[in-house]
């Protein structure tokens, strides 16, 4: 085609825009290299490498400790995640005997000593420690022990995923990672050192020994559907974290070396001889100067300053910024993790919290999913086969019915919260025992504590405002009047 003379050809190449800009490629995207592999090949090259780190930073730095202390205390809690059974008679209807006979045995069961086979935990501490090691090392081995020298025959095996070698690949025989499965990808047996390799003892014995996938819980969170194994969960934080330390040891350094201000004796030409206070190890002449003192010098040797110019004021922002990369990589909200709340607002800090606690809440439902369904199946399976739990053994489907009190949070706005949980209930969109479990609380367990309370009232002859007079008083409280 010409156009005024001039021709134009067209390219003999299909070029193609590119839909979605994420799959841009040119200068700007050179360093972007990423790869379709599954989960677990890209966990296996990093795995042990993530690992140590996390650990190194979970005993070194001020807020991957916080973090994990958080996990431990928001999911936990002081009391634990607590047992209700709902198992039910032919009509529907709760079976209150079996169930208390249930709940005292699992807590019997649950102390110190019991259920753990080397004595030094509670199953309220074994799941501070299962939670704190999931955020420390992503993944962790619960090893159920049946047939236990205990009065229930039943016990538990805490083992760090270091016993589970990711190295140890044999394909023909489908053992990937340390695990072995079945066709269906579904594990079968895991192949454990029997003792933990970092044992830096002569004569250790770190041979493996095949164990069967129904005695062993690997617990862990999976990063995507391919995925087998778990990895820490600061694995994005962590280079910020890292880089956080260097760069407070870099402004701390440079901030001694400002506060220690100092300077240069220069001499010129003909200048008399000066010898100082002392000479260093150097020889060099040297001068200590105390605070408001004024030196006289000899002619021709003049002091010049030695003045650096720090801290700068840019150190504060670049926390704040680092630090909320940090909160975000590991799901929890900056002004607490940094325990930063200049210029917070009510509002602000209220969402901040609440997206928090989802998080909280949502683990919680998962440790009961995946860790204490499982423990009570098999516990109450060995409880009801030695008779420590005095029940038919025939009924284990009807009592195997786990419910579980996880530990509540206090209201952001006390107030306010109370009088939409009162409304809610007058008008039949709530009901006592929702607001109950949201603070963690058991409905029948406080209803008896309110029954016993009224009878102590009565026997003392002890006033309490009636419901009325609360609505009002809280109506009043409310309207500022």
């Amino acid at each position: 085609m010409k156009i005024f003379g001039y021709e134009f050809k067209k390219s003999e190449k299909n070029i193609q825009k590119k839909s979605f800009h994420g799959a841009s490629t040119g200068n700007l995207y050179a360093t972007w290299l990423a790869s379709n592999t599954t989960a677990d090949v890209d966990i296996k090259k990093d795995l042990k490498t993530m690992r140590a780190r996390s650990r190194e930073l979970m005993r070194n730095d001020d807020y991957a400790k916080k973090f994990k202390r958080m996990v431990k205390t928001n999911v936990v809690g002081q009391n634990g995640i607590r047992l209700q059974n709902k198992a039910k008679d032919t009509n529907g209807n709760l079976d209150k005997t079996a169930n208390d006979i249930i709940e005292e045995s699992w807590k019997k069961w649950s102390k110190k000593g019991i259920c753990d086979v080397s004595g030094k935990y509670s199953l309220r501490e074994i799941q501070k420690m299962v939670m704190g090691t999931l955020a420390e090392d992503g993944e962790v081995l619960i090893r159920k022990i049946k047939g236990y020298d205990n009065e229930f025959g039943f016990a538990l095996q805490l083992l760090e995923a270091d016993h589970l070698d990711e190295q140890y690949t044999i394909p023909e025989l489908n053992i990937f990672m340390g695990i072995e499965f079945d066709k269906w990808n579904k594990p079968i047996a895991y192949h454990l050192h029997k003792n933990h390799p970092g044992k830096l003892i002569n004569g250790t014995d770190t041979t493996r020994e095949r164990i069967s996938a129904n005695e062993i819980n690997h617990l862990f969170l999976p990063l995507r559907i391919s995925a087998t194994r778990g990895v820490p969960w600061m694995h994005t934080a962590m280079t910020r974290m890292k880089m956080v330390n260097g760069y407070e040891e870099a402004e701390l350094t440079a901030s001694r070396i400002a506060a220690a201000k100092g300077g240069f004796y220069i001499s010129k030409d003909g200048a008399e001889e000066y010898s100082g206070d002392s000479v260093d190890d150097r020889g060099n002449i040297v001068n200590e100067l105390e605070p408001g003192q004024i030196e006289l010098l000899p002619k021709g040797i003049e002091f010049q300053n030695y003045d650096p110019q720090h801290p700068t004021t840019a150190f504060k922002d670049f926390m704040k910024v680092v630090l909320r990369g940090i909160s975000s990589g590991i799901d929890v909200s900056y002004n607490t993790l940094a325990n930063d709340l200049e210029g917070v607002n009510f509002s602000s800090l209220r969402s901040g919290v609440l997206d928090e606690r989802e998080v909280w809440k949502d683990l919680q439902t998962w440790l009961g999913e995946n860790l204490l369904d499982d423990i009570f199946a098999d516990w109450l399976d060995m409880a009801l086969l030695t008779k420590a739990v005095p029940l038919p053994y025939f009924k284990y489907d009807k009592f195997n019915a786990p419910s579980w009190l996880s530990r509540g949070f206090a209201w952001v706005d006390p107030l306010k919260d109370m009088q939409s949980n009162i409304l809610a209930v007058k008008e039949g969109l709530k009901t006592h025992t929702q607001i109950a479990s949201e603070m963690g609380m058991d409905i029948e367990e406080l209803y008896q504590q309110i029954a016993k309370e009224k009878e102590l009232r009565a026997k003392y002859g002890i006033t309490t405002i009636s419901e009325a007079e609360l609505l009002q008083l809280l109506q009043t409280t409310n309207t500022g009047d």
